[in-house]
């Protein structure tokens, strides 16, 4: 094996014949009407990242407040009873949007979020690997494959968290909003319809098996979350990897949550059956709370991951159609691959962007890196000692 090349400077530019492209805004600019509107635009809105993320947030908590109000017929199919959980979701709504402006803002993220959206819109892609982004959102999104090579129990712990929740949002936030409605089909006897923005939808036996599954939908999916939850919660008690670098309130805290959510929407049911609705007022009000707090915790905890996970698909998409077209990129030192030309220069540009200096390191392999490292060293720092 030959000797290792020096470790290139931090100041070291690229050499000339170098695998490279120009960086972002150096190539030729083409002036358009549509351009030049953008840019005024872009010009209108605040300069610092929390101006941007405050408007955000405003926009987005104002649309939700108007499709509640045109989604409920002007409020008129509008449950009173739940308005807590309706200010809580308009809330959510604007940390939500506040928070993703901030992360898209970092250059990293929004070199992610923007090669996303490229291959999801790119005909090409479209054409060469039609069924890659349905696969992928199935796999990376709806069973999270990725996990099951880690550990199979957490796998199963997931699922049971995901697929819990999401039954739950798809039963709440509707009816929370006022746009599902129940109402009795006949005005006496088990007949019931369902309304989606005053529309009829469905109708129902309330007796039958769909009724009892559509009445107590948010039952199974306590049903689901529970024993996931719990299992994490074990967990990070019991595993020592897992205590090393836990904090209570962003590891802890969600899945108290939600275990608080699930039992106390359960004991509601326990209580309107069996116990002909004793206790049944303070069990609401502690459901309502709980539900309240976790709505308003989403945006700036732990679960913030559930937003963000979109767009790692899209970045997934970008990796995995690239390396459909293009060439894999080789390790400068040992020829080695890499990853594709496409995924190599998006790491160089993030680097450029945050003026780290040495961007040129994405160009060689782990190994290769702690050879140069190791090198660097001997040559610059074990030198002055003897």
């Amino acid at each position: 094996m030959t000797e290792p090349p020096e470790a290139p400077a931090a100041t070291e530019q690229p050499d000339p014949g170098a695998r490279t492209e120009l960086p972002e805004g150096q190539g030729p600019e083409r002036p358009s009407r549509v351009s030049s509107l953008v840019a005024r635009t872009v010009e209108a809105l605040p300069r610092s990242v929390n101006g941007r993320a405050v408007l955000a947030g405003v926009v987005v908590s104002a649309l939700l407040v108007l499709a509640i109000v045109f989604g409920s017929r002007l409020l008129r199919d509008y449950d009173s009873a739940l308005i807590p959980y309706a200010v809580a979701s308009v809330f959510l709504a604007f940390g939500v949007a506040y928070r993703y402006t901030v992360w898209v803002s970092a250059p990293g993220a929004r070199r992610l979020f923007t090669n996303g959206w490229r291959s999801f819109f790119s005909a090409d892609n479209f054409r060469r690997a039609p069924t890659a982004l349905p696969k992928m959102a199935a796999t990376y999104l709806g069973f999270q494959k990725f996990l099951g090579a880690r550990s199979h129990a957490r796998w199963a712990a997931h699922q049971l968290i995901f697929w819990g929740c999401v039954l739950a949002a798809l039963i709440t936030f509707p009816l929370t909003w006022g746009w599902f409605t129940f109402t009795s089909g006949t005005g006496s006897g088990p007949g019931y319809e369902m309304r989606l923005w005053g529309v009829r939808i469905l109708g129902f036996d309330s007796l039958s098996f769909v009724g009892w599954v559509m009445f107590h939908g948010l039952d199974l999916a306590a049903v689901l979350v529970i024993p996931g939850a719990a299992y994490f919660l074990w967990r990070r008690m019991k595993d020592r990897g897992a205590m090393t670098g836990q904090r209570f309130a962003y590891d802890m805290v969600p899945l108290l949550a939600l275990i608080i959510i699930s039992v106390t929407g359960l004991l509601l049911t326990f209580s309107s059956i069996f116990l002909h609705g004793g206790g049944y007022e303070f069990l609401a009000i502690l459901h309502m709370v709980s539900v309240v707090f976790t709505l308003i915790y989403i945006p700036f905890g732990k679960f913030f991951h559930i937003v963000q996970r979109p767009a790692a698909v899209g970045m997934q998409l970008f990796k995995y159609t690239s390396r459909q077209g293009d060439e894999v990129f080789t390790c400068r030192r040992c020829e080695e691959p890499i990853d594709t030309g496409a995924y190599v220069e998006n790491l160089r540009g993030t680097m450029r962007d945050l003026e780290l200096g040495f961007d040129r390191w994405a160009e060689y392999c782990p190994r290769c890196k702690r050879v140069l490292r190791g090198n660097a060293y001997l040559s610059q720092v074990k030198k002055g000692f003897q």
